[in-house]
């Protein structure tokens, strides 16, 4: 498998991505969103997830495909955000139709931002019209870094932000990641400059620096963010045909990917969740081979989107933390 042509989670025909953020508030909010409805699913693997919607993601539910997912800083304060895209998509006609009336379905997931040094004294919760602005500003090429759900994102040690990345399988079909990462965990081994997910690295995306040398097996992580400011939020998505249940199979697989990329992760404190989205465009040519390959594809997607999103990250007044690129030199 290689990357996609712009290496991008939009490297999937039909997806397009928004960013908006408040550089006061030190947070922002992002929104994938499709040509048509998708098929979406879900799993959670943390201990503090904050979200929307995601019950209705479970394979035995009637509603089977959304209209857009959001991925949002501030908390529950940012689900509000989802109510934003849900209103403009709404004013555009779309949604689940029933009797005249349409209701966007918009899951949502949310990180936990607060105390990243921004102001957060609001009279009125930003994060709704953050939404909004994101869905209107939704393209295929789009920033990463301090943009979006990463704009106020931290790891231990380092700024965090918004990753993605994409693969192109050799039967065609095409794999896609993006994250807002706002991990408990280090995204880098020790006190060097090299990412966990180096072995996962494709054309030098994430600064070439290789696995570490020295690497101990015995390493014991010390996180130093506070607990509960935390949270790394997933989305991966193909091209394939698939139903809902093996949607959430693909999402469960992604995790793996975190794991690699983030030490620890899942933990007690963190919300870390993974989206799974089909846009059922090409059918699998292997029925019994080809999900593993994609499972694989999305784990290794989402290990190199969150080392990009945290290589991207841009310096802005009132950091609590530095970037990788201040800090390593790069």
């Amino acid at each position: 498998m290689k990357p996609g042509p712009l290496n991008l989670i939009t490297d999937v025909a039909g997806l397009r991505v928004g960013n908006a953020a408040d550089a006061r508030v030190k947070s922002g909010s992002t929104v994938l969103v499709g040509d048509a409805p998708f098929v979406a699913a879900v799993h959670v693997m943390g201990g503090a997830p904050g979200t929307r919607e995601t019950d209705l993601l479970a394979p035995d539910k009637v509603v089977q495909e959304v209209d857009a997912l959001v991925l949002s800083g501030g908390s529950a304060f940012g689900l509000d955000a989802a109510s934003g895209v849900a209103d403009a998509l709404r004013a555009q006609g779309r949604g689940f139709e029933i009797g005249g009336q349409h209701v966007p379905i918009v899951p949502a997931a949310i990180l936990f931002d607060l105390l990243n040094g921004g102001d957060k004294d609001w009279d009125e919760n930003p994060y709704k019209g953050l939404g909004r602005t994101a869905l209107e500003t939704a393209a295929v090429e789009f920033s990463l870094g301090t943009h979006g759900a990463g704009a106020g994102a931290t790891v231990t040690g380092l700024k965090g932000g918004l990753g993605s990345a994409s693969v192109v399988l050799e039967c065609g079909v095409t794999v896609g990641a993006l994250v807002a990462v706002n991990a408990q965990g280090a995204v880098t081994v020790g006190d060097g400059p090299q990412f966990w997910a180096a072995p996962f690295e494709m054309g030098g995306e994430f600064g070439g620096g290789g696995i570490a040398q020295g690497y101990d097996a015995g390493y014991e992580p010390h996180p130093e963010t506070q607990l509960r400011e935390n949270t790394t939020i997933a989305i991966v998505a193909t091209d394939a045909v698939l139903t809902q249940a093996q949607t959430t199979r693909m999402a469960t697989a992604a995790h793996d990917g975190m794991a690699r990329a983030i030490v620890p992760s899942h933990t007690p404190y963190d919300g870390d969740l993974v989206f799974g989205v089909s846009t059922g465009v090409k059918p699998l040519p292997d029925p019994v081979f080809d999900p593993i390959r994609l499972g694989h594809a999305a784990a290794v997607c989402l290990s190199r989107a969150i080392a990009r999103g945290v290589y991207e990250a841009t310096p802005e007044d009132g950091d609590r933390w530095p970037t990788w690129q201040e800090k390593f030199g790069r």
